[in-house]
């Protein structure tokens, strides 16, 4: 890992370092090798096994809930890289770690002297759609669920400790657990698109938000404090298209026909599953996020859906085969 002169002898610390995205952004951080010791660290709650470990990495133990657990993890750090949420319908337990965990990590940051936070949130803050290429600046954030609440107030609180905030759109890749496997069962209980798959999508790979994160800690210089960004691949693909991609990529079905939303809803909710109708509707309608962070810090967006896509496909065909 390089790092500019003023942040020699300070570490980046990844906050939810065995997470889905906190885990790339290790890998990003170190995929030059080894970094010195010292030089890049992970927050977890609890350490990895030696085989799923990163060689080089300092591993930590704290819990967002528990700020007492949280001294000392910041000592010579030059910038957090926050990537730890939680993900959930508990109220409770989203105020606890989205929104006061975020504010003793703040403090112990603040304590030690952090130059930067970096906070990973979401575009589910803005609420209800369609977004159609919205800005970072265009819309007032209005979130509907108890997650995306309570990510938007740590949002605020980062951006007033003079932090940077990423909103990804849909993250997938190797590890995703939700994006992916909520569209292939879509696909199973449903074999038609709703509005015919032609909302467009924003998504980003988890290896190269990773690396746009990676590229933040080395350089904490290239933003502004205190500012909000998208962080989606340029391109934002119709769901027909990214359908196809799956199809092509996994060999998922395509199917050729189309439903209005309503209809659509009405034949999902005949064949339950995980996937709300709620959530189906979403992809009715477009969520659509402009991204010109890239081309600001000089990182570039990667080789597209398709070849991140078809990277993936070995983690994606172990998850969805019925075991």
């Amino acid at each position: 890992m390089h790092l500019t002169r003023g942040d020699k002898q300070k570490a980046v610390l990844v906050v939810g370092g065995t997470g889905f995205i906190g885990s790339a952004a290790l890998r990003a951080l170190t995929d030059d090798g080894p970094p010195p010791t010292g030089a890049v660290k992970a927050l977890v709650r609890r350490i990895p096994d030696a085989s799923d470990a990163l060689h080089g990495v300092e591993y930590v133990t704290g819990d967002l809930t528990d700020p007492a657990s949280l001294h000392g993890v910041c000592d010579k750090v030059g910038t957090v890289l926050h990537c730890a949420s939680y993900i959930g319908a508990d109220e409770e337990r989203n105020r606890s770690v989205n929104v006061d965990g975020t504010r003793a990590l703040l403090a112990e940051a603040e304590r030690a002297g952090v130059r930067r936070t970096v906070l990973v949130s979401t575009t589910a803050v803005y609420g209800a759609g369609p977004h159609h290429d919205l800005t970072e600046n265009e819309r007032v954030p209005q979130p509907t669920s108890p997650t995306s609440r309570t990510r938007l107030q740590a949002e605020e609180a980062v951006l007033a400790a003079g932090g940077t905030v990423l909103r990804p759109p849909l993250v997938y890749g190797a590890g995703d657990v939700w994006v992916v496997p909520s569209l292939a069962e879509l696909l199973r209980r449903v074999k038609a698109l709703p509005e015919d798959g032609r909302a467009r999508l924003s998504l980003v790979a988890v290896d190269d938000l990773a690396r746009l994160l990676a590229t933040l800690a080395r350089t904490p210089d290239l933003l502004p404090p205190g500012t909000t960004h998208h962080a989606a691949h340029p391109y934002a693909p119709s769901l027909r298209e990214f359908v196809s991609l799956l199809g092509e990529t996994l060999g998922l079905p395509v199917p050729t026909e189309g439903l209005a939303l309503d209809d659509y809803l009405a034949r999902l909710r005949e064949t339950p599953g995980k996937v709300s109708a709620h959530q189906a509707g979403l992809l009715a309608e477009d969520r659509w996020y402009r991204s010109t962070l890239w081309s600001r810090i000089d990182c570039s967006p990667g080789p597209g859906h398709h070849t991140r896509l078809s990277e993936a496909a070995p983690w994606y065909r172990k998850l969805l085969t019925p075991q």
